[in-house]
């Protein structure tokens, strides 16, 4: 129970979120709705049942809608057939007028007019306050981004060639120089005495010299002298912004992952629902469920410590002893975690930590479709179908047109006005910057980002290498993470959580 704590004075979020959420109300609604289903047909006595159930949920009439539409997509397409509905979930609308307040008469119909128009530019002018503010917290975080990563495009003549005495001592070159060959040895010791005098520095520099089995005497007694006995403890949660400004990957795109987290419950309802229908989606058994609090489990006890580090509320977790994957997400409504037999037993707890933070960096609502759509081919049409629904006139040609719009036509059911509202303003975001994303680029720095996640709740370089190749990650994850641990994003990162050193 010791590996996995907090400091006594830890300060958690004041509201865990930050990861994929959804309604859990709307998720039963999904369920009663799949029940009746089952034989084509939904009775006037079933239709009872459920609009009873949506009244007494409280859920959106318009989103029910929605959510039913792309449910009977999924049952005609698997079965070749349609659904009868002998009802309509809600009566239609009186015809009769109804009796005007008192209030009403005393305004004549052109004051009504103008009112509404008043109405309407007061909306649209909050609209562009809230967008424009918006757009100040987007500059206000691009400028801290420029700030840590500025240099990418420096070009060294010579790479090979002796550190210019100009950069010994000026931390920020050496960065710069050290973005080009994370194990550059020569670099990384000069950099490890530039930060003479900040001993969390020292510490960070002299674990990538460690792993790569170059530090000298001094430098491996410092890091051995200062490593935490156990994992760390953490005095404070992480919050959103902190996640943007401190662990994304540079090239981790926050316009397409905004745009990406606008349509992801959509997207999961509908993926849910044509798996379900098709009768592939996984068998989740409730007494298999772990609770994070006070489960015996090694791995679930992890999972709410990471959770609770990052600002986030734990996903359902599952015992998946059969699972012969480590991990295993499953696409149910909320989604969850199947916890295979390689992360149940065997690892420690801070291999147990590299997973958990890793995992739950995809769980963020920026960041799930990762795990949904792991092909950039798909992400590529998905991306493009929110930008359609966005802009309906998105120029594109007949091929991708044909391709894409019937993925719109599967989500946007399934997107409330807000969200639809949201894809229009994203989509002028988009054009403004240029009208060019780079899924592949993105999809790999997702990938990088979750890493980062890991390697800050694990702390240690050697067992991330080691959770890299056993989750089968790209080899460049390592050399990112040599660069991340001696930036001052990380340092500043563990300034935020509270473990830095002195």
């Amino acid at each position: 129970m010791a590996d996995f704590e907090h400091d006594a004075s830890f300060q958690a979020s004041e509201e865990a979120s930050g990861q994929l959420e959804l309604d859990r109300y709307e998720a039963a609604y999904q369920q009663l709705f799949s029940e009746a289903l089952e034989d084509g047909v939904i009775t006037q006595a079933e239709r009872e049942q459920l609009q009873t159930a949506a009244r007494n949920l409280g859920l959106d009439p318009d989103r029910l809608l929605g959510l039913e539409d792309a449910l009977r997509k999924a049952y005609e397409s698997h079965h070749g057939t349609s659904v009868l509905d002998t009802s309509r979930m809600f009566a239609p609308r009186e015809t009769s007028p109804s009796p005007a307040p008192d209030f009403v008469p005393s305004v004549s119909p052109p004051e009504l007019k103008k009112i509404e128009v008043i109405g309407e530019e007061t909306e649209a002018l909050r609209s562009r306050v809230a967008y424009l503010e918006e757009r100040v917290r987007e500059l206000e975080d691009q400028l801290e981004e420029a700030r840590n990563s500025v240099s990418y495009e420096v070009d060294f003549s010579d790479l090979d060639a002796p550190v210019p005495s100009a950069v010994l001592d000026n931390p920020e070159a050496l960065h710069r120089r050290l973005r080009h060959d994370p194990r550059d040895v020569t670099t990384l010791k000069s950099l490890y005495y530039a930060y003479q005098g900040n001993a969390d520095r020292q510490f960070c520099v002299a674990q990538a010299l460690v792993y790569l089995e170059e530090a000298d005497q001094e430098q491996r007694s410092h890091y051995v002298a200062n490593k935490p006995n156990g994992l760390i403890t953490p005095k404070a949660a992480l919050d959103a912004t902190g996640w943007r400004r401190l662990l994304y990957h540079p090239e981790d795109d926050e316009l397409t992952s905004d745009i990406l987290a606008i349509i992801v419950k959509a997207v999961l309802l509908a993926h849910s629902a044509s798996l379900q229908k098709n009768g592939t989606l996984p068998k989740l058994e409730g007494d298999k469920r772990l609770d994070p609090e006070t489960s015996t489990v090694q791995a679930a006890r992890c999972f709410s410590w990471a959770a609770k580090t990052f600002g986030m509320s734990v996903p359902p977790l599952f015992a998946s002893p059969e699972t012969p994957a480590t991990v295993a997400m499953v696409p149910t409504v909320p989604p969850a975690l199947a916890l295979g037999k390689a992360s149940l037993s065997g690892r420690s707890a801070p291999e147990l930590a590299f997973l958990a933070g890793q995992q739950l960096a995809y769980f963020r609502p920026e960041r799930f479709v990762r795990l949904l759509i792991p092909s950039i081919v798909d992400l590529q049409d998905l991306f493009l179908a929110a930008l359609l629904i966005g802009n309906a006139s998105l120029p594109l040609n007949q091929e991708v047109r044909g391709r894409v719009e019937p993925i719109a036509s599967a989500i946007r059911p399934l997107l409330n006005a807000g969200e639809i509202d949201n894809l229009r303003q994203a989509y002028a975001r988009f054009v403004e910057h240029g009208g060019v994303a780079n899924l592949q680029r993105w999809g790999h720095a997702a990938d990088l980002t979750a890493a980062r996640a890991g390697f800050v709740l694990a702390g240690d370089l050697e067992v991330a290498a080691a959770m890299v190749d056993v989750l089968g990650l790209d080899k460049d994850v390592v050399d990112d993470l040599l660069v991340f641990v001696t930036s001052d994003r990380y340092a500043n990162l563990r300034d935020r959580l509270g473990v830095t050193i002195g």
